[in-house]
């Protein structure tokens, strides 16, 4: 189903991506940092379509429709270190960083740091080209906001 999106997404020089393709693969991965801890539950699934909502200004049919969208493309998606620094290479910084915040949001969802998450979005930040330092302050909003 995928198939195509993902070749282009992994081509060894992608394009920048559509904006609608920028959200699936986005979405996608957080779906992924969600599911790294074997327990993908109802809070980290709500919390992911109202960071889509708010994110991408859709409703929530809309934000509904793109996270299971996203679900299927993760479950078809390439290894994390191939898939994650695909993105990088087609999305720009700044939308980078809110990603950062967005999967820090995730894996805080229900309430605890496991290891397994907090390990691949260490992972996942240095895929993006995101510093340390600058995914501990994104945290650290995430947490503040509660």
């Amino acid at each position: 189903m995928f198939g195509d999106f993902l070749r282009r997404l992994t081509a060894p020089d992608p394009d920048t991506l559509p904006d609608s393709d920028a959200r699936l693969a986005l979405t996608a991965l957080l779906v992924r940092v969600a599911r790294s801890d074997g327990d993908y539950d109802s809070e980290e699934r709500a919390r992911i379509g109202r960071i889509a909502a708010a994110r991408y200004d859709l409703a929530p049919d809309a934000a509904t429709a793109l996270r299971t969208e996203a679900e299927a493309l993760e479950a078809e998606a390439p290894d994390t270190v191939r898939f994650t620094r695909a993105i990088k290479d087609a999305v720009p910084y700044e939308e980078r960083i809110g990603v950062i915040e967005a999967l820090w949001s995730v894996v805080l969802a229900d309430g605890v740091r496991d290891p397994e998450e907090d390990s691949l979005l260490r992972l996942v930040s240095h895929m993006l080209g995101i510093e340390d330092r600058d995914s501990a302050l994104a945290r650290q909003r995430v947490e503040a906001r509660g």
